[in-house]
């Protein structure tokens, strides 16, 4: 059973737009950032960090899914927009992806990104298939992937015979939640639907695979009640706004890598409390067609769900989630190659985002 593609569904009205990119040297630094750091000028951080910074020249992040408003995406659209890179002396470059999970991790591991959007389980199986990333940061455990039914539908097991759409695979944390709810999952007639969630309440089928923040906020602005179930809620383990980096370009560069989380868990914070102002930025870039209204609710969705299940710092990989999903790809024979739990953490570098804290604060900005 392989993993759909793509990141995220797409979402109704977005204008692709894949050649446009950022540059870090465009965007006006806000009040919070002490110095523009500009080669030459003042920056605001040490003369020795800013060196080391720029010595990795120019910096590419590509997003998981074009410019949607998701958690991973936004928030470093944000940061470039504000300045927060220019004041750490990183030139980003952005590039839209297109939700082809498979294609973000080979850019990564080749170098020629060096940042990217990736769930941890996407990780794990780039990891069996050959290609080397690494993750560095993780907001939450909940996965973006949920199953949709009818407000009838009171327990999964009813659900047994019945027909259940998805975008080309049924997602391996649905079938746990399905096989974890005692859901005959062999009985159910799978079919491809296309990404119109409104298949479900017209009873074409009669449960729906989407992602948390698009689907069910998109048939809840067309008046129609769904039941969301979560896999998070029937003990399967996902991530949400997971983001990955070149393991070369880590060992070269580790203050770069700290200091890109840096300016994106800045942004995290001031776009949580100026959702429009930050949808603003990605609309901007996407142009004629962009949905703000759907896309706010997408940045609203995902950000609530990251605060009422955070555990410790903002971003913090959870070396037990880690291990868990791993063992869960292994039960599902999702993986080429058994992984042992040590083996899938070794993936993953936990030390990069306690060095940007301070007793729980976010060091703002770099000592």
């Amino acid at each position: 059973m392989a993993l759909p593609t793509a990141l995220r569904a797409p979402v109704a009205a977005i204008a692709i737009a894949a050649a446009a990119a950022l540059s870090a040297c465009s965007a006006q630094a806000p009040a919070d950032v002490p110095a523009a750091a500009e080669p030459g000028g003042e920056a605001a951080i040490s003369d020795d960090r800013c060196a080391l910074n720029r010595e990795a020249g120019t910096v590419t992040y590509l997003t998981g899914y074009q410019y949607q408003a998701s958690a991973s995406i936004l928030e470093i659209l944000a940061a470039e927009e504000l300045g927060y890179f220019d004041a750490l002396c990183i030139d980003l470059e952005i590039q839209p992806g297109t939700g082809d999970t498979g294609q973000n991790t080979q850019l990564v591991a080749s170098d020629q990104v060096q940042f990217t959007s990736v769930s941890q389980q996407n990780l794990l199986q780039a990891q069996d298939t050959g290609i080397d990333i690494r993750g560095i940061s993780s907001y939450s455990n909940v996965g973006l992937e949920v199953l949709m039914t009818g407000t009838d539908i009171t327990d999964l097991t009813q659900l047994d015979g019945t027909i259940l759409g998805h975008k080309g695979d049924l997602p391996p944390a649905v079938h746990a939640m399905l096989d974890n709810a005692g859901v005959d999952v062999g009985s159910l007639q799978q079919v491809v639907v296309g990404y119109d969630p409104s298949v479900l309440p017209r009873g074409q089928v009669q449960s729906l695979t989407g992602f948390i923040s698009n689907e069910p906020n998109l048939l809840e602005a067309a008046g129609e009640e769904v039941t969301v179930w979560r896999p998070y809620d029937l003990d399967v383990p996902s991530s949400l706004g997971a983001l990955t980096v070149n393991p070369a370009f880590a060992q070269d560069h580790p203050t770069v890598v700290e200091d890109f989380l840096r300016a994106s868990f800045h942004a995290f914070e001031h776009c949580e409390d100026n959702g429009e102002e930050c949808v603003g930025y990605a609309a901007d870039l996407s142009g004629e067609g962009y949905d703000a209204a759907h896309n706010l609710k997408i940045w609203e969705t995902e950000v609530g769900i990251i605060r009422d299940t955070q555990t410790g710092d903002l971003g913090a990989i959870d070396l037990d989630n880690v291990a868990a999903i791993a063992t869960m790809l292994d039960d599902y024979a999702l993986l080429e190659t058994p992984l042992t739990p040590a083996e899938a953490q070794a993936f993953f570098l936990p030390d990069v985002v306690p060095a940007i804290y301070d007793a729980g604060e976010l060091v703002w900005p770099a000592p």
